[in-house]
């Protein structure tokens, strides 16, 4: 059995103050409301997936000691919280799976802005989007972290600490409770989990009003001193004046998880008639949308444009046909070459048309040759049978063949034997005779 006790994240209240967050012009009362509002997702999402206590607190300890590295404004709360309950439950061997995290935290998400809860398809681009941010946060996590994940959380401690001072079962309880709500301040990142579970349990104690042994002081049998009991007791105190916790968007990507600062549809792309410049008069799409504007009915529209087309494939032709005249000079040959150039850039379309036609074709084809495959198997499967069928009734054939083969042996020899009988008379009655 290996056991560790790598347990060094711990800062200092000068160092927490010189956050990254801060840096970033983020003031006090807003990392702190971001980050009991991160805590209160990992709680909650946890209880939505069924997973046990320990994980969310690993979570929650790994929420805060990354944002003792990074900044608020880097990394989007929401999307930090999934990743992070995603690992704790790895690390605690209950694992969830991708898919579960995402969808919840998007119902989460719609219940908490009042948004419209809508259906998150797992094949959708958005799904794919997510699910990829989700990994790429647990790496930066995982990096920033050194891949060293071990936590040590103050409840484990409570229950051997409230046995030896023989205190009721009903503070046991109350401690456990209040060790539930030190995860949502950094008071995980400042001080070891028996100092944090000491003063859980004077907290617990002094709600309860039971007297606790301090001749001696109990906390020196626990390895914990006064000072770090009494800003537990101070945090904890804080904590419970500070109002429901609001998401505050302060992140440079975004402040929603279901959506990114990439845009989901992409924009259009301008075709290449609006790049190549201003339409001419030779233009068939021109010509249409001109004779469009003028008014007129559908017949005479599409026949006016297919006059035009007929028209402007019979100049191109002669474009291409006619030979380069010896007299001309290159000014005059550079600016018919223009013309030619936009006709062609009109007939890109078609060109398109005609390849997304000849993918269609190949789509029909390779359906219609996996049907005929079928049927080329149903076919020999029926030849099968039938080969199968002709087997049995030749072997029918031929035993009636040999039956009847014996039965005329049979008869034959009987013919013999009565023949051979029927002479041997015949030669007894002429010597009868003959003697007489």
């Amino acid at each position: 059995m290996i056991y560790t006790a790598i347990d060094t994240f711990y800062l200092t209240g000068e160092e927490l103050n010189n956050s990254p967050s801060r840096k970033d012009g983020i003031d006090e009362a807003t990392e702190v409301n971001l980050r009991i509002y991160g805590c209160d997702l990992i709680q909650e999402c946890g209880i939505l997936l069924k997973l046990p206590q320990a994980v969310m607190a690993s979570g929650q300890v790994l929420f805060h000691r990354f944002y003792c590295k990074k900044s608020f404004a880097k990394f989007n709360v929401k999307r930090l919280a999934a990743s992070c309950v995603w690992v704790a439950s790895k690390l605690e061997e209950n694992p969830r799976k991708a898919r579960h995290v995402i969808n919840v935290f998007h119902r989460m998400e719609c219940r908490r802005e009042n948004l419209p809860i809508e259906h998150l398809d797992s094949f959708s681009k958005k799904y794919a989007e997510l699910k990829l941010d989700l990994i790429r946060t647990e790496r930066h996590l995982l990096k920033e972290m050194g891949f060293v994940c071990h936590v040590e959380h103050p409840h484990k401690f409570i229950s051997n600490y409230l046995a030896t001072l023989e205190t009721p079962p009903e503070l046991r309880q109350e401690a456990w409770n209040l060790a539930n709500d030190s995860l949502r301040t950094t008071l995980c990142v400042r001080f070891k989990s028996e100092v944090v579970a000491c003063g859980v349990v004077y907290a617990a104690a002094r709600r309860f009003q039971v007297t606790l042994p301090e001749n001696p002081p109990w906390w020196k049998a626990f390895d914990a001193d006064k000072s770090g009991i009494d800003e537990v007791c101070r945090v904890l105190a804080h904590l419970y004046s500070l109002p429901k916790a609001q998401y505050i968007p302060v992140c440079k990507e975004g402040g929603s998880f279901s959506t990114t600062s990439k845009s989901w549809d992409p924009q259009p792309m301008p075709k290449e008639d609006s790049l190549s410049g201003p339409p001419t008069k030779d233009d068939p799409k021109t010509a249409t949308t001109v004779i469009i504007s003028s008014g007129g009915s559908k017949e005479s529209l599409g026949k006016a444009a297919v006059g035009k087309l007929k028209e402007s494939k019979k100049n191109g032709d002669i474009s291409q046909t006619i030979p380069p005249v010896e007299g001309e000079t290159k000014e005059e040959q550079i600016q018919k070459k223009p013309r030619s150039e936009h006709k062609m850039e009109g007939g890109g379309d078609r060109i398109k048309e005609r390849e997304r036609e000849k993918d269609r074709v190949k789509v029909r084809d390779r359906e219609r040759g996996r049907d005929s495959d079928r049927e080329r198997e149903r076919e020999d499967g029926e030849r099968d049978r039938e080969k199968i069928k002709d087997r049995t009734h030749r072997s029918k054939d031929k035993g009636r063949d040999s039956g009847h083969s014996g039965m005329l042996k049979h008869h034959s020899s009987r013919d013999r034997d009565h023949h051979s009988s029927y002479s041997s008379r015949e030669k007894d009655r002429h010597r009868h005779h003959s003697y007489s």
